[in-house]
């Protein structure tokens, strides 16, 4: 496993996804997605993505992979990468959802926000949605808990 996905799950089991907006803030003062660290994930992720390593199945406007299921190793998380460019399939977290969002071609927004960090709380649910250009996401799911709901 690549060390960034290392690094975001440390970030990510460093938060409690039940206080999505206290989690958001301490996430992005940990990893601001405007520094130097961030820009150099997000561009490692951009080559993975290339190269077909990650979000290797599906078309866009939905591309997807599994990195790693959740396990000891991953401290709980599984890691799912996202190329996206339009609506995915509706979906539910069960435990919640901590996402780290990264431009890969224009100014795309992922359900209405720029790059960065995006979490969603237990029972929370929506239909993923890029617009304005291409984004890669990576989704770090407690347990690997998602429920697709086919609405």
């Amino acid at each position: 496993m690549d060390p960034i996905f290392e690094r975001l799950v440390e970030l990510a089991r460093s938060v409690d996804a039940s206080h999505p907006a206290e989690a958001e803030a301490e996430l992005a003062r940990l990893l601001p997605v405007d520094g130097e660290e961030a820009r150099a994930i997000g561009a490692r992720l951009a080559e993975l993505i290339t190269a077909g390593e990650v979000a290797e199945r599906g078309e866009l406007p939905v591309k997807y992979g599994r990195v790693a299921k959740a396990s000891d190793a991953t401290c709980g998380f599984s890691i799912d990468v996202v190329h996206m460019s339009g609506p995915g399939p509706h979906h539910r977290h069960p435990q919640g959802e901590i996402d780290f969002c990264f431009a890969l071609d224009g100014s795309p927004t992922f359900d209405g926000r720029g790059p960065g960090w995006l979490v969603y709380g237990p029972d929370s649910q929506h239909v993923p949605t890029v617009a304005g250009g291409e984004m890669g996401i990576v989704y770090l799911l407690p347990q690997g808990a998602i429920e697709f709901t086919g609405a």
